[in-house]
């Protein structure tokens, strides 16, 4: 777990189901554009789904999805992560979403970094890739205050809407962090 005056980011627990559920069901409009899991059917057995998948892959090692909670509260704010981790290269990806009533309030940049920290010291790895699609610039801007740098625009890098889509790609290794 790693935390500010504000906020932590945790693995999430079956019983963040709830909260997780809430999170998405007041965004929908706004996360269901990014994210094809996110529609207006999403349900709370969805929602439960999720919490035992995250209970998984941290226990095969092979993501490490985190919830991002308001430390007065412990409201879910939004979540953030590590996917795609290639052990043999000591890699992974770092996404994150951040719930319509919390953003631009600086959640996703302070969540990412707190989860770039932990994929640095606790997974020992030695870079992660951000990879945000091209007109998606409130992750880009996330990208660039966390210390990641642009290293290229890839060719049908994502699939966004069933459709094959360019994106940026910032790399961002653990001495970037302390660049920012």
């Amino acid at each position: 777990m790693r935390s500010n005056d504000r906020m932590a980011v945790r693995p999430f627990s079956p019983a963040d189901a709830d909260a997780f559920y809430a999170a998405v069901r007041a965004s929908i409009d706004s996360l269901s554009y990014w994210m094809p899991w996110c529609t207006p059917a999403y349900s709370l057995q969805e929602a439960r789904a999720w919490m035992a998948y995250c209970e998984d892959v941290w226990r095969a090692g092979s993501a490490f999805p985190l919830g991002i909670f308001d430390l007065a509260s412990g409201q879910v704010l939004g979540g953030t992560g590590i996917h795609d981790v290639n052990s043999a290269y000591r890699m992974g990806s770092l996404g994150y979403w951040v719930g319509t009533p919390h953003t631009g309030r600086g959640v996703a940049r302070a969540a990412a970094r707190m989860a770039a920290d932990i994929g640095f010291k606790e997974l020992a790895l030695t870079r992660l890739e951000i990879v945000v699609l091209l007109h998606n610039a409130a992750s880009q801007h996330v990208a660039q205050a966390i210390g990641a740098r642009k290293e290229c625009d890839a060719r049908n890098r994502l699939y966004f809407n069933g459709v094959a889509e360019d994106a940026s790609v910032y790399g961002l290794l653990p001495a970037d962090i302390g660049n920012v």
